[in-house]
């Protein structure tokens, strides 16, 4: 294992978070300030509690989940398609790299963008609601597991696009509307019996309901089908980025 070539591209990915903080981190963390003024101090006060637990804090796990799954596709989709852009993805793929230390290096350098940004929110969230934290070892799991897994599915949509515009074509179009379907901000034991079976077919609602589970021990869907789900992504992502590096696909052409 080349730990010295891992070391050197994690490091220059995140310095390059630390070059653009207002971006990567001070922009979502000031979006769900705005949800949790709007929806948790404003509305939220005006709301019914949802299974015992005032609505502010109920929607805590759901936006931080939101601001997770957009920012680990997003931190993981552009830190390897710049490579590609500028040509540079070559002399990474002519060094003595091999396929796993550079998913190691680009996914791990996302990944930990996204578990400094969930927690920088789940501290600022402090401030406008109140919440607690039943199982926070599982919650830290959940964290972790989901920045991993979308930061391999951000890292597969980065080689995949051919420009800049696709970067973002995912993420506005597929994973934040499946987020907000997603029992984000309701349970989905709320819907018609319809919308119930449809909803269960949207990945999110696994991410999301074992997510808040760690937080008040309530949720939609049993958590270890939700910790199963995730599991399944995961390796679902890892074929894939493998797949990718063993045909070449759009790295050696």
């Amino acid at each position: 294992m080349n730990f010295y070539a891992i070391r050197a591209i994690y490091l220059f990915e995140m310095a390059r978070t630390a070059r653009t903080l207002m971006q990567s981190i001070a922009s979502p963390v000031l979006s769900t300030s705005l949800y949790f003024i709007v929806f948790g101090s404003a509305i939220g006060s005006k709301m019914v509690a949802i299974d015992g637990i005032e609505y502010g804090a109920f929607i805590v796990p759901g936006l931080i989940m939101l601001s997770l799954l957009t920012e680990s596709v997003s931190n993981a989709s552009f830190g390897i398609h710049m490579p590609r852009f500028t040509g540079a993805i070559y002399e990474i793929l002519a060094a003595p790299v091999s396929a796993l230390e550079i998913v190691l290096a680009f996914v791990g350098a996302a990944a930990t963008k996204s578990v400094v940004l969930g927690i920088i929110i789940l501290a600022t969230a402090r401030l406008f609601v109140d919440y607690h934290i039943a199982h926070p070892l599982l919650m830290l799991l959940f964290l972790v597991l989901t920045s991993v897994t979308f930061s391999l599915f951000g890292f597969i949509i980065g080689i995949w696009a051919d420009g800049f515009e696709k970067l973002q074509i995912i993420p506005m179009m597929v994973i934040t509307p499946l987020t907000f379907l997603g029992g984000t901000f309701y349970s989905i034991s709320m819907l018609p019996p319809f919308w119930q079976t449809v909803t269960l077919f949207n990945p999110v609602v696994y991410l999301v309901s074992g997510f808040r589970w760690a937080f008040y021990e309530s949720s939609d869907i049993s958590v270890g089908v939700s910790l199963a789900m995730i599991l399944v992504f995961l390796f679902i992502c890892l074929s894939i980025v493998m797949a990718i590096f063993k045909t070449g696909y759009k790295l050696k052409s």
